[in-house]
């Protein structure tokens, strides 16, 4: 009966920690970014800063860069004499591994997650265009792919949904 026991709370954590994001993925999220004028020309060296509530970063373009994952957007500002300064929202979204917290049932795993951060990820390769005010919205993003951004009244920077409505928007 004991070695029941045993088994059964083994198999139960394994099941609440399976999707745990903190166990898939790590605590920050690697990033690249470029700037380009409204005429659609590289502009090389602009100084980026990101910033989310977990930290800042600064990032000469076209470069990548690391941030702390957060479920908070990442706001970005370019600037570069001679170009007026570009400015981004990037939508943080629940990624996969909080997907599989909610799927498995790993309750604890989940607000592990989220409080850490890992549960959500940004859009991983943007485009700033100097001059503009765009959103990137990570629901949008294709994996190792250039995302361009919509204007920044097409969606409310800091909508946040609650994580039912997040999940509806990954089911087909």
């Amino acid at each position: 009966m004991n070695k029941l026991f045993q088994y059964s709370a083994l198999a139960l954590t394994a099941m609440m920690f399976s999707g745990c994001a903190s166990l898939t993925k790590d605590d920050y999220q690697r990033m690249q970014i470029e700037t380009y004028s409204k005429n659609n020309s590289l502009v090389s060296n602009a100084k980026c800063r990101a910033k989310n509530d977990r930290g800042e970063w600064v990032v000469f373009t076209a470069g990548s860069f690391i941030v702390h994952r957060s479920d908070q957007n990442l706001l970005v500002s370019c600037d570069k004499e001679g170009e007026a300064t570009g400015y981004a929202t990037l939508i943080s979204r629940a990624n996969d591994g909080m997907y599989g917290n909610i799927l498995l049932g790993g309750g604890v795993g989940a607000m592990l997650d989220h409080h850490n951060g890992n549960a959500y990820s940004y859009p991983d390769w943007i485009r700033v265009i100097m001059g503009d005010n765009l959103v990137f919205d990570r629901k949008n993003n294709e994996k190792g792919q250039l995302m361009l951004g919509s204007p920044s009244a097409s969606v409310v920077p800091n909508d946040k949904k609650t994580l039912v409505e997040n999940v509806l928007n990954y089911l087909p």
